[in-house]
């Protein structure tokens, strides 16, 4: 295939995005508009003859504007992957740079909160709330089978297996309709693919309607899953220091549920709903979301990291705990985390 040189491909690749977006063909006048090369018309209409030369393009009818061909199409799609593949590549470094960071800092975090209050901590690592679809790779498996590759924000790495009719569907459409996906859907939360989005892709999919159906059933699965819950906990032991908590039985369900954590994740999930307003929830006695929990005090800080980034910190204790310590200290680490992590979140 024949090198293009850097204006041949921006060209292309804005004759081939028009085109995915409008199903027309694309003439120099609607190139000079959208492209940042600042070309003149008949400039570009060289550039687009010389494509069509070379079999990038093509025209369907006389004095029409030009199409993709499957040439075009080809190449659009391996400088894609390339793009896409560095840059998640980046991003993979960085995000697990990131992820041994912040699982320490989290772990030191707690221990420290404990220390400072002697009561029961725990934190969570932050999850995305409202993801959005960065990227979807389509692939064949046999004749019955899809395999979609489904990249979230945060590049959270979903794959679903499509189970639908591929005979007589070869890799140039599935590549098509990659583009047309990944054209439509990127950067799109869940709630912003209406079904008008919808009704205009599987009429853009024509024939293989059905199969973007089901793609987007499997991107609105991915999408509303929840990611493992991963809480670090410390200082469960504080709690035979007060004698209210520490008969045996109390005690023992109140270090359960620290070991086994599932109750934790109802904890978190009602601090997450019900602190949106200051971020700081406090739960006394029989207000608990968490039945072990009745004869204590538990209060929780949900702390951000933007791009839709929530954490919850927890500090577990008796009903005579001393609030205003425990709320300066939340306070406080929620301004040390955001000042630890929000930049680097933001460059991601």
């Amino acid at each position: 295939m024949t090198q293009l040189d850097e204006r041949k491909t921006k060209i292309l690749k804005a004759i081939i995005r028009t085109y995915l977006e409008t199903g027309e063909p694309v003439g120099s006048r609607t190139i000079s508009k959208y492209t940042d090369l600042n070309l003149s018309s008949a400039t570009i209409r060289n550039e687009m003859s010389d494509l069509e030369e070379l079999g990038y393009i093509i025209q369907p009818h006389t004095s029409a504007g030009r199409i993709p061909s499957d040439q075009g199409y080809r190449f659009y799609v391996d400088n894609l992957m390339e793009e896409k593949e560095r840059e998640v590549t980046e991003m993979k470094n960085f995000v697990i740079e990131r992820t041994e960071k912040m699982e320490q800092v989290l772990k030191n975090v707690v221990k420290m909160l404990a220390t400072n209050t002697n009561y029961a901590t725990m934190i969570t690592a932050p999850q995305y709330q409202h993801g959005k679809l960065k990227f979807i790779q389509m692939s064949q498996v046999d004749e019955e089978q899809l395999l979609a590759v489904i990249v979230l924000e945060g590049n959270i790495v979903k794959n679903k297996i499509i189970r639908t009719d591929l005979s007589g569907m070869d890799n140039e459409q599935i590549l098509k309709l990659n583009l047309l996906l990944n054209t439509s859907l990127n950067g799109l939360t869940l709630d912003q693919i209406n079904l008008a989005t919808i009704a205009k892709l599987k009429e853009q999919a024509g024939i293989h309607g059905e199969i973007v159906s089901k793609v987007l059933d499997a991107i609105a699965e991915s999408l509303s899953e929840d990611e493992d819950l991963e809480i670090y906990t410390s200082g469960a032991t504080n709690i035979f220091k007060y004698p209210e908590l520490a008969d045996s039985n109390r005690a023992t369900e109140l270090i359960s549920a620290f070991e086994e954590k599932q109750q934790l994740a109802s904890l978190v999930n009602e601090s997450l709903t019900d602190g949106e307003n200051t971020g700081i929830q406090v739960y006394i006695g029989s207000e608990s979301p968490v039945q072990t929990m009745k004869d204590c005090s538990v209060v929780t800080a949900t702390y951000e990291l933007g791009e839709g980034m929530k954490g919850t910190i927890g500090i577990i204790g008796p009903k005579r705990m001393d609030y205003e310590n425990v709320v300066d200290n939340l306070k406080t680490l929620k301004q040390q985390l955001d000042g630890i992590f929000r930049t680097p979140a933001k460059d991601s």
